[in-house]
């Protein structure tokens, strides 16, 4: 039996659950894994712990059984989860709608209002409903703990949360930013200030998440005053298969002279956009070998992808008026230093000046890569949002 109490935090898609075991108190990841394919008959899991991996390819039907193999992964590492001190399992939960943003232990009640909000994250809402309800079912003796990716960017200022929509629809259909990643924004600014050693109330910063999906916060004191993902997690940042910010009438246009249906749109949208849909590519170390190949399409998906990330932090440095602190995380922040170069280039008349040697540093660690001479100091902070949730659990239950 394990002397450090551990929560498991899951976060489960249509296909596929990731994990991770997080010792809050330590902040160390015990394991962590995946699964996926789920449904299909060529369907993988993989465990590493201890620095070892396990691992096995087989149909795994659903997400219960896709649970009950993690399981046996523990269980075949010679770590069986009931003896490594669980005290709750974390759920990632992507939409919490208006009135969910605190960490929530799980009942009926809640898992009704999380399915009614599904409209609104339809790619996310239904697969961690399910997620969560398969794990209950799995590990029904231990409480059950729903952390929402909006909750940070609840108390935007109504000036950032408003569409300018009829005020009377957005009322009566609950349209307003919500903001999406804010586990992470938290996590990484709290963390910069930590890592700075100054007062996180004294901060005026930018935090730019990069992976996949993209976003953008505006953060003073350590409470956020704008975001760029909006009412769903397509506004914003070009990302990986997903659009960004787009002329609305683009969606009436290709509905009505397209004939595209508004199923189609989304999917385009979401699933068919971004990076991929202009370059062919999710994985920037494939966009980089693709445009030193010479692919113009690849190209133009990067520049246009480090045009629109320009674009927020200028629009950011305006609202901010001064910036103490910009943050890369997440895996192209964390990992791009051309990203991170390109993002930033001719800022310095704005106070943004990178160090050339420092950006181009393989450490992976928190780090900073400014110049000394530059009024905003820059920083890479990886994220950390199996632990932000881990700890979000144990402040739901104490």
């Amino acid at each position: 039996m394990s002397d450090q109490r551990t929560v498991l935090v899951l976060n489960s898609g249509s296909s596929s659950v990731k994990f991770q075991l997080v010792q809050p108190d330590t902040g160390t990841s015990v394991a962590h894994g995946i699964v996926e394919r789920i449904g299909d008959d060529n369907a993988s899991a993989a465990l590493v712990l201890g620095g070892r991996d396990w691992g096995r390819e087989t149909p795994i039907a659903d997400h219960e059984a896709a649970l009950r193999t993690v399981f046996e992964l523990f269980d075949e590492a010679g770590a069986r989860l009931d003896e490594q001190g669980l005290m709750a399992v974390g759920h990632r939960v992507v939409h919490g709608g208006q009135d969910l943003y605190r960490p929530t232990v799980v009942d009926d009640a809640l898992l009704a209002t999380i399915t009614e909000l599904s409209p609104l994250a339809p790619l996310h809402n239904p697969p961690a409903v399910l997620g969560i309800t398969t794990a209950q079912k799995v590990l029904p003796d231990v409480p059950h703990v729903a952390v929402f990716d909006t909750a940070f960017f609840h108390d935007l200022p109504p000036a950032a949360a408003t569409y300018a929509i009829s005020r009377d629809v957005a009322r009566e259909w609950k349209i307003r930013r919500y903001g999406f990643h804010g586990t992470s924004h938290q996590y990484v600014s709290e963390r910069a200030a930590e890592f700075l050693n100054v007062p996180l109330q004294s901060l005026n910063q930018i935090v730019l998440h990069l992976g996949n999906g993209a976003s953008a916060s505006a953060i003073v004191g350590g409470r956020p005053v704008d975001t760029s993902m909006g009412l769903t997690p397509m506004e914003g940042l070009v990302m990986g298969t997903r659009s960004g910010d787009i002329d609305p009438g683009v969606v009436m246009y290709l509905w009505r002279t397209a004939q595209m249906s508004v199923e189609d749109i989304e999917t385009m949208l979401n699933r068919s956009s971004g990076v991929q849909g202009l370059g062919g590519a999710t994985d920037f170390r494939e966009l980089h070998r693709q445009i030193d190949a010479g692919s113009e399409d690849a190209g133009l998906a990067y520049d246009v992808y480090i045009h629109r990330l320009r674009k927020y932090i200028g629009a950011y440095l305006a609202l901010l008026g001064t910036v103490d602190v910009l943050t890369f995380t997440a895996g192209v922040g964390e990992n791009d230093a051309a990203v991170r170069r390109d993002a930033l280039s001719g800022l310095a008349p704005l106070g943004i000046e990178l160090d050339e040697h420092l950006n181009d540093s393989p450490a992976r660690g928190p780090r900073i890569i400014s110049a000394d001479r530059s009024p905003t100091t820059v920083l890479v902070i990886p994220t950390n949002e199996e632990l932000a949730i881990a700890r979000a659990c144990v402040d739901a239950l104490t």
